[in-house]
């Protein structure tokens, strides 16, 4: 018996059975804390809603279940595309998880980060707005925020941050100065005493952060005016996720494991 009304698409109207979409990895970098694969389960319930019938798994690079070799291994040598829950370029794009898809069955791509990308400035000036930022012109005339990044050794990571940091401020019309919480500068610290320097004594911090953890707690206690929550189950992460499936998905004769070029 066909199966047509929970996963539509997958038998045509001649009754002959479509090939099943490549399955969606989503993968994560695993925290000890709960809070983080709390938001890594909602999120995947969140695409799958969007999608039935879409096959849909999560694959963490470290310190939770299941990992992501272990996800790849229960998918045999099924296709799969590979959306990391990360939010710029760095070793984990560029060589943890392109090794990990090598070295299974599975037929592979992977796509981009999440950013940059205006759906997560989207998701950002949401945050602010729910912390309580303004659109006063008090705000507009001495405020500006830090959006803190976990950081990265990788030049490329600090790039797409600048970039989100640049759209941000565009859309709020107040300066925006990325910071990081480990292995790049500026921190936190030394942003908002710039800033202040510049005559902006009302920042705001902006977690740039994918779900609440050490990094994100510690970079909102630095918060001399606000703090905003982490990205979490925004509406619109869940539309990245697939967005990013689907410009990888959708392209045909892509070379397995290939990362492609960062696109918005």
């Amino acid at each position: 018996m066909n199966r047509i009304s929970s996963q539509p698409g997958l038998v045509s109207l001649d009754d002959r059975r479509r090939p099943e979409p490549p399955a969606l990895v989503l993968v994560a970098h695993g925290s000890r804390d709960p809070r983080t694969l709390n938001t890594v389960h909602r999120l995947l319930d969140q695409v799958r809603e969007q999608r039935p019938g879409l096959p849909v798994h999560p694959g963490h690079i470290e310190l939770n279940e299941p990992l992501l070799p272990d996800t790849l291994a229960s998918l045999g040598t099924a296709e799969a595309v590979l959306v990391p829950l990360l939010l710029s370029r760095g070793y984990h794009v560029k060589r943890d998880i392109p090794e990990m898809a090598a070295a299974s069955a599975a037929r592979t791509r992977v796509a981009a980060p999440l950013g940059p990308h205006p759906l997560l400035v989207e998701t950002l000036h949401a945050r602010l707005i729910e912390a309580g930022w303004g659109t006063d012109e008090e705000t507009r005339r001495t405020g500006a925020v830090v959006l803190a990044a976990a950081g990265s050794r990788d030049p490329d990571a600090a790039v797409d941050t600048r970039r989100t940091a640049h759209l941000l401020s565009d859309r709020l019309g107040v300066p925006v100065v990325p910071a990081y919480a480990s292995a790049a500068t500026p921190t936190v610290d030394t942003a908002i005493r710039a800033l202040a320097a510049r005559g902006r004594d009302r920042v705001a911090v902006a977690s740039y952060f994918t779900a609440p953890g050490l990094f994100a707690t510690q970079c909102a206690q630095k918060a001399p005016w606000m703090a905003s929550a982490p990205l979490g189950t925004h509406p619109a992460m869940a539309d990245l996720i697939l967005h990013r499936y689907d410009q990888v998905a959708g392209r045909r004769g892509v070379t397995s494991h290939q990362l492609p070029a960062l696109a918005v």
